[in-house]
């Protein structure tokens, strides 16, 4: 059996996770988990969202946040912009990588951004000209890939379809995510292969969430197919408002785990990641469904 021999993994718990939490973490703690993530070995690491305050409130120091990160060669910081004016404020703040994000399946498109998919893809295309004008690197990421309702009900040939069109647009990679949990180690190599297949040589990236508790079986599926980029979420923080029952993305510390076992290289110190997450446990006064940080 064939692994990579290196995978990248991207932390999202800054955004993801902490966008989640009703009680607002304070942006000196934001900004001490970042650093311990980037210290940890973390390559790359989703900073923040550029969103309205109104509707997530967590993230209205978005701009103060990025101001204060350590400057590092070695890290990429990625914003999540979800229109013009987020791409332009993640501009502004001075990030080399913004990450896009539309739905594939039109009740959660309609939900989350008040738009049809196709809508969604007319106004991505803008926001990656625009991106590409700004000198920016994009990622291109699609929510409810593996289904929304029920498992399948987005089709896969929509997903390549997809995939293929914003891939020879030029963007930095693409990214499928799993936003329910309702994917199966079957579905996800299906979907992966057909994807890398229709996208050449740009890296797919894989968002899982781990509602079912397949999340790592998810992973060790798509290393088989060749896929070496993961988001993470230290402590497995996270969810979607959006969707009923969501829990959190796969814990970067115990992909680490798994992907140390495979004698898989991804330069991570996961001892350091627990740390970090014991320490927004502690502040949060709760325990996130992450496991090896515990330990």
């Amino acid at each position: 059996m064939s692994f990579p021999s290196r995978v990248e993994i991207c932390d999202v718990g800054p955004r993801d996770g902490f966008q989640f939490e009703e009680q607002f973490i304070p942006t000196d703690r934001k900004v001490e988990t970042i650093t311990a993530l980037a210290d940890a070995g973390v390559p790359r690491i989703q900073v923040t969202s550029f969103v309205h305050p109104e509707w997530v409130p967590q993230m209205k120091d978005a701009e103060t946040v990025c101001e204060r990160l350590p400057a590092r060669d070695d890290v990429t910081y990625a914003g999540l912009a979800l229109n013009q004016k987020g791409l332009e404020r993640a501009h502004a703040a001075g990030l080399s990588q913004v990450d896009l994000s539309i739905a594939t399946h039109d009740t959660h498109s309609r939900a989350n951004a008040n738009m049809t998919v196709d809508e969604a893809v007319v106004q991505a295309e803008d926001m990656i000209r625009h991106a590409h004008n700004h000198g920016l690197d994009v990622q291109m990421g699609f929510q409810t890939v593996f289904g929304y309702n029920e498992p399948g009900d987005t089709p896969l040939t929509q997903v390549v379809e997809m995939s293929r069109h914003f891939a020879e647009m030029g963007v930095e990679s693409i990214s499928l995510a799993d936003s329910t949990g309702l994917a199966n180690p079957r579905m996800i190599q299906e979907c992966a292969e057909a994807v890398l297949e229709a996208i050449g040589n740009v890296p797919l990236v894989l968002h899982l969430h781990d509602t079912r508790g397949l999340g790592l079986a998810n992973v060790y599926a798509a290393l088989q197919c060749g896929v070496n980029r993961f988001d993470t979420s230290l402590a497995g923080m996270g969810g979607c408002p959006f969707i009923e029952g969501a829990t959190g993305n796969i814990a970067t510390e115990d992909t680490v785990y798994l992907l140390d076992g495979l004698n898989i290289d991804t330069g991570i110190g996961r001892a350091a990641v627990g740390k970090a997450a014991r320490r927004i446990e502690n502040e949060l006064g709760k325990q996130f469904p992450g496991k090896l940080h515990r330990l």
